[in-house]
């Protein structure tokens, strides 16, 4: 999540930037001590890029790891940057293999 530029998000861009509906970010709200976004007198949520990386981290968790939500709320609470720093190689890797795969697509198109 390094490209996020802007001080503040709304919850549809969060949305949108993860991959999540709406409603499975307020749900994780409710359940995750770690996610409290700033709001304005109108209720409208605010995020700032370190509640992403947090949303993100659960994403992982949960969608990825396939953790109940106790178990990454355990993790979380006993491991933060154990958790952290794993996510952060997994991101990593994706993206090297992201660019890997453009290679050998950009590869095959030349033949």
């Amino acid at each position: 999540m390094d490209n996020l530029s802007k001080k503040y998000y709304k919850i549809s861009e969060v949305a949108e930037l993860l991959g999540l509906p709406a409603s499975t970010l307020r749900f994780w709200e409710k359940q995750f001590t770690v996610i409290r976004p700033k709001r304005n007198n109108h209720g409208t949520r605010f995020y700032t890029p370190a509640d992403i990386e947090k949303i993100s981290m659960i994403h992982y968790l949960v969608k990825e790891r396939g953790l109940k939500l106790e178990a990454a709320q355990e993790q979380i609470r006993n491991n933060p940057k154990g958790i952290e720093k794993r996510h952060d190689a997994v991101t990593r890797l994706k993206s090297i293999r992201s660019t890997l795969q453009e290679m050998l697509d950009a590869l095959h198109s030349l033949r």
